[in-house]
C-alpha cells in the first residue's frame, strides 16, 4: 500500500480528517456518472486544453476538419480497434444523446413495423429501452427481474424469446441495482444480439463478434460525458426498416466517421486518451484483474457483516456498482455524511435502491477501495 493510501486508511480509522490520494488534492470519487478519469488523463487534458501537439491552439478551439482533430479522431479509432481486436466487419461510430438516445436509434434502425424486437429487463435503464422500443411497433419481454426489485440476473432458462426477433437486447451492467451479466445471454439462432454496454464496457476482456450491435455512453469507463460510442455490424448497417431523418441514421454517421456534423470534439479527444491509458496500463485482461480485485475488497466486508445488507444477489454482483443499506436510512446518510468528510465521495445510492453505490470504475484507483473498506469496517464497530 502506498504511504499516501496508509494515510487514508489511518485518518478513515479516526473518523475525523479529510485525506487525498495525491498532491493534487484529488479525493475517491465513487460516483456512478460520470466517474473518475485517470489522473494522468486528466494532466494531459490541463495542457492540451492550453496548446494541444505545439499546435498553439487548444483541443476546445481546433476545428473538427482540421489535421490535429484528424489525428485525435484516427487515433481514437485506432486505439478502440486495438484494444478489442475489433474485426474490419464491424464499424466503430461516435455520436452524440447518450445511451438515452440509442434506446430509439436502435430499433429506428433495426426493427421492422411489423417485427418483434425481444428485450430482457434487468433495471431502470433495460426498461426505458424497451418502452422506447415500443414507438416501432411490437417489443416482447423475454425475461425481467422486477418481481425481486432487480437484484439478480435471469437465468438463460428464464429467458422466452419470440419466435422470428429482429434482435434481443439487454443491459450488461445495471448502475443504480449492482447487478452484471458475467455471461452473454444464450438467443435464438441467427438473432443480432444488441447490448446496451454503457457502465461496464472496456472494464474486462470481450468478444465483439458475439454481438450485433453494442452502445455505451462514454461518462464511466471511457472518457467524459458528451459522446456515446456505438460498435455495428456491416449487415445491421445495411438495414433500412424505414425512412429516418439522416442523423438518426447509422449509415450517416458510419459513412461520414462521425463528423457529419461538428461532433463533440472534445469527448471525442478525451475518449482517445483514456484508450492510450488502457492500453499503456496493458489492456482488458489487466483491467478486469483489476477491477475484480477492487470490488472483492469491498464484498469482502459486505460478506463478513451482519450490519449492511447488500442489494444485489451474490451470483449476480456488479464489479462495477456496489449497492449496499445500514440498518436504517439515518445510519446510511450518517455513513454517507462521514464517508464524505474523509475524502469518500459520490456514495449516495440511486433513489430506487437507497442507502449507498460505490462505482469502482476502472480509474479509480486500487487505494480507494482500500480506504471504503476500512472505512466501512470501522462504521460498523462503532455503529453497529
Amino acid at each position: 500500500m502506498t504511504l499516501a493510501a496508509n494515510a487514508a486508511v489511518a485518518s478513515a480509522l479516526t473518523a475525523t480528517n479529510a485525506v487525498t490520494h495525491s498532491a493534487s488534492g484529488r479525493i475517491f470519487n465513487f460516483s456512478a456518472g460520470p466517474g473518475c478519469l485517470p489522473e494522468e488523463v486528466v494532466r494531459q487534458i490541463q495542457d492540451d486544453v492550453l496548446n494541444i501537439g505545439g499546435s498553439g491552439i487548444g483541443i476546445l478551439e481546433h476545428s473538427h476538419r482540421g489535421k490535429v482533430f484528424d489525428k485525435v479522431l484516427a487515433d481514437a479509432f485506432e486505439n478502440f480497434r486495438k484494444i478489442s481486436n475489433l474485426p474490419n466487419n464491424y464499424k466503430m461510430l461516435f455520436l452524440t444523446g447518450g445511451a438515452t438516445t440509442q434506446n430509439f436509434m436502435v430499433p429506428a434502425n433495426l426493427k421492422p413495423q411489423d417485427q418483434t424486437a425481444d428485450y430482457i429487463t434487468t433495471g431502470y435503464w433495460a426498461e426505458k429501452s424497451i418502452e422506447q422500443a415500443k414507438v416501432y411497433g411490437t417489443v416482447h419481454e423475454a425475461a425481467t427481474s422486477k418481481d425481486k426489485n432487480h437484484s439478480y440476473i435471469p437465468a438463460d432458462s428464464d429467458c422466452k424469446f419470440s419466435a422470428k426477433p429482429a434482435y434481443v437486447h439487454y443491459c450488461s451492467n445495471n448502475t443504480i441495482y449492482g447487478t452484471e451479466w458475467h455471461r452473454i445471454p444464450k438467443t435464438p439462432d441467427g438473432v443480432p444480439l444488441v447490448c446496451d454496454m454503457s457502465s461496464d464496457i472496456y472494464s474486462r476482456p470481450m468478444d465483439f463478434t458475439k454481438f450485433g450491435l453494442v452502445y455505451a455512453g462514454a461518462q464511466k469507463n471511457l472518457g467524459a460525458a458528451g459522446t456515446t460510442v456505438v460498435v455495428i455490424r456491416d449487415d445491421l448497417l445495411e438495414r433500412t426498416p424505414r425512412e429516418l431523418p439522416l442523423m438518426l441514421k447509422y449509415t450517416t454517421h458510419a459513412k461520414d466517421e462521425s463528423r457529419y456534423n461538428t461532433p463533440p470534439v472534445f469527448a471525442i479527444y478525451i475518449c482517445g486518451l483514456v484508450f492510450k491509458w488502457i492500453l499503456k496500463e496493458g489492456g482488458l485482461e489487466v483491467m478486469g484483474k483489476r477491477n475484480s480485485e477492487k470490488a472483492k475488497l469491498i464484498y469482502d466486508v459486505l460478506d463478513a457483516s451482519k450490519f449492511y445488507k447488500a442489494h444485489a444477489r451474490a451470483d449476480s454482483r456488479s464489479l462495477m456498482n456496489i449497492t449496499f443499506k445500514c440498518p436504517t436510512e439515518q445510519l446510511d446518510d450518517m455513513f454517507i455524511k462521514e464517508a464524505g468528510k474523509l475524502g469518500i465521495d459520490g456514495l449516495k445510492g440511486h433513489r430506487a435502491t437507497g442507502g449507498m453505490r460505490a462505482s469502482t470504475y476502472n480509474a479509480m484507483p486500487r487505494e480507494g477501495c482500500v480506504v471504503l473498506a476500512q472505512f466501512m469496517r470501522d462504521f460498523e464497530k462503532r455503529n453497529g
